[in-house]
């Protein structure tokens, strides 16, 4: 198929500087878990991307000297020429398919704690060091030499780039975390001194550096610059006024501006509190003060929105991180004209968790992030179909969709048998509670993509006994049943069940998102702590409910700390009149009340309830795995060479995990068993002699 040309402005090429992208598509650095500890499994990533077609690629941020470092999240490193060999590697992997490679240096400053180097941090003021954990260290107050340090550290750094052979390097000063922000905020920067006070003066160290930059890069890289586009705190901070005054007064000074919307909590914003394109706004008209190229994101999915983008002047290149995770190859697909086969970003930001859990990212929507070196996994080829013919998928939820779509294109003939009307399981259920509608796009993806295929089959309203699964004639059989949600209180708090007295109505998040209408006053005791206890918050409010949402946990949902979006939904369930017991555990449940108990004194107060909403832990749905392990000496004679339980029936996690199970099974299905090997690739530490 030809390319839609109407997007024909996505694909014109455009120099930064002295080098040229092939095409508009700008994948902005991004974390990825992996870091100085995986760093071939980050090259590897990257490469499929520059198969994808994107014209620009960049690393995550690169730690450039080891006085400011922040352990314990895992970046790259530039501290010395010993980091250059495997930024060439990732250099090398960028340029595969033609894309400009980019680095992304950044010096913390105020948000580099130094727990493994032990230096002292400096920033532009002497104060705590602001991390997500509150580490209890400050900075030192950078001197006049310091910051000639400073400069000559930049100046190294790029000299190594250079050698590893990138074509542009960033100078990072955007979400709070880089230094040049620091100096230009007034939030960070209370100097009195050339570097202190004006705009002009704030912005002196980001002048030295960039010209730094430019004389060490020579004409053979360019030199970017990103920015936050605001930022405040109470009331100081470097505003989006400030930014425009900067650009127009700076404007030719980088060879393009990479801005970012704010924070990093407010530029990745997840789907449920932040639109495509959200920064436009922010970001629009200073196209205007520059003459030079800029790069924006917005969680980019549409390529019609990504157009407008161009065509109206807004942007000259689309910035994606997110995007180009669920969709390496979204450029591509776009070029080739199967817009229809891009893997839409849902904006859950599962991938945001790997790097603030210090493990490897994961996402939803394309299980193969991050394998693609450790498993060999590639996004859109799969591996050749082994010596059985027919799979038989129980249960059409991520899993089950997941499983029977890459089989289906390994060469399987897949039947796939599903006990509702609908396909999509937990997914079609869960995207249609307040801000998960872009969640639907799990279904969406696989639903379509399977339709196109002539091996793959689905039968609905087909409710399977263990006599049934044995009778089809599949060579394998997979079990993805899912999960209900527990009612009886059992998660981490209670490992027994609850006291509940018959009298008091008590449903669970199954029963809720299948149009249960709880009235009065509704108790949500939450010992999930991720999203789900205050979306069912947000759906009860609307429905005229009045709520107390009840946590053991400090945090409303705190597992969201890992999404960025705990700070969010703390703000809604206050803004939508929720009441928040945190610290707090339900210890028993009567007629009409409830018993809740401090975590930490024991004391106990009442409540009153009409209704109680428990949304603690998930069972595994096991009852047809557990019926077919009742059978197995009868597999062989039905011709089954293996029945596997996959997914939420396997063992509940979020969604991520069960489109990863699905895909697994996919994988490696006839494959020889590996025994006590590990199924992975690692790199391990390389011990020196002394």
């Amino acid at each position: 198929m030809k390319r839609d040309k109407r997007y024909d402005c996505l694909f014109e090429p455009l120099a930064i500087g002295p080098v040229v992208a092939k095409n508009r598509f700008y994948q902005v650095p991004h974390c990825n878990g992996g870091g100085y500890r995986d760093p071939s499994a980050a090259a590897q990533m990257r490469r499929v991307k520059s198969e994808g077609g994107w014209g620009v690629i960049f690393t995550e941020q690169v730690e450039l000297h080891h006085s400011s470092e922040i352990t314990p999240f895992i970046e790259l490193r530039l501290w010395d020429d010993a980091d250059i060999p495997m930024l060439a590697k990732m250099a090398d992997c960028m340029h595969e398919g033609e894309a400009l490679a980019g680095i992304e240096l950044a010096y913390s400053g105020v948000n580099g704690p130094n727990l493994y180097s032990r230096e002292v941090p400096m920033a532009p003021t002497a104060m705590p060091i602001r991390t997500f954990t509150n580490d209890p260290v400050s900075a030192r107050a950078l001197t006049l030499s310091d910051i000639a340090d400073l400069r000559r550290w930049h100046r190294n750094a790029i000299r190594r780039a250079r050698i590893a052979g990138y074509d542009l390097v960033c100078l990072y000063g955007a979400h709070g975390f880089g230094i040049i922000q620091h100096f230009l905020s007034s939030t960070t920067n209370h100097r009195t001194d050339q570097y202190g006070g004006s705009l002009e003066n704030r912005s002196r160290l980001m002048r030295e550096l960039l010209a730094d930059a430019k004389d060490e890069a020579g004409d053979s890289m360019g030199v970017t610059l990103r920015l936050s586009l605001h930022e405040l705190t109470d009331g100081l901070g470097f505003s989006n006024n400030e930014v425009r005054d900067l650009i127009g007064m700076h404007g030719e000074l980088p060879d393009l501006w990479d801005l970012a919307h704010g924070s990093w909590e407010a530029c990745s914003g997840t789907s449920r509190f932040t639109a495509e394109a959200a920064q436009q706004d922010l970001v629009k008209g200073i196209r205007e003060l520059t003459d030079r190229p800029i790069v924006g994101v917005g969680r980019f999915t549409s390529p019609d929105v990504m157009a407008k983008q161009i065509t109206s002047g807004v942007l000259d290149f689309i910035g994606c991180a997110r995007p180009s995770i669920a969709d390496p190859w979204l450029p591509r697909k776009i070029d080739e004209g199967r817009v229809e086969d891009i893997r839409e970003c849902i904006g859950c930001n599962i991938c945001v968790t790997g790097d603030m859990t210090m493990s490897l990212s994961r996402c939803t929507q394309n299980p193969s992030f991050m394998e693609e070196w450790r498993k060999g996994w590639h996004p859109e080829n799969m591996n050749p179909k082994g010596d059985s013919s027919t799979v038989l998928v129980v249960g059409a939820g991520p899993a089950g969709l997941e499983a029977a779509l890459s089989l289906g294109r390994r060469g399987y003939q897949v039947s796939i048998a599903e006990k509702n009307i609908v396909v999509g399981g937990r997914v079609t259920l869960e995207s249609t509670l307040p801000g998960l509608g872009a969640w639907a796009r799990v279904r969406d993806y696989r639903e379509y993509q399977i339709s196109q295929m002539q091996n793959v089959n689905v039968y609905l309203d087909n409710d399977l006994n263990a006599a049934d699964i044995l009778e089809f004639g599949a060579d394998h059989i997979a079990i993805a049943t899912g999960s209900k949600w527990r009612s009886d209180g059992v998660a981490r708090q209670h490992v027994l069940p609850l006291d509940v007295h018959n009298d008091m109505p008590v449903f669970t998040p199954d029963d809720i998102m299948t149009g249960a209408k709880p009235v009065g006053n509704v108790v949500i005791y939450d010992d999930d702590h991720y999203y789900m206890g205050s979306v069912l918050a947000e759906r009860l409010i609307e429905q005229g409910c009045s709520v107390t949402l009840v946590t053991p946990s400090a945090y409303v949902s705190e597992w969201t700390l890992n999404t960025l979006e705990q700070g969010f939904i703390a703000s809604r369930m206050l803004e939508l009149g929720v009441t928040l017991k945190l610290n707090t555990s339900l210890a028993s449940v009567a007629r009409d009340a409830v018993q809740l108990q401090c975590v930490y004194t024991g004391a106990r107060h009442e409540l009153h309830a009409d209704a109680v909403l428990m949304v603690t832990a998930r069972e595994p749905e096991r009852g047809l795995w557990d019926a077919l392990q009742d059978v197995s000496g009868e597999w062989e004679k039905h011709g089954v060479k293996s029945i596997k339980i996959i997914g939420d029936a396997d063992a509940p996690a979020p969604i991520a995990w069960a489109t990863y199970a699905g895909h697994r099974f996919a994988r490696e299905l006839d494959a020889p068993p590996l025994g006590d090997a590990l199924p992975f690739k690692r790199e391990v530490t390389q011990l020196l002699s002394v």
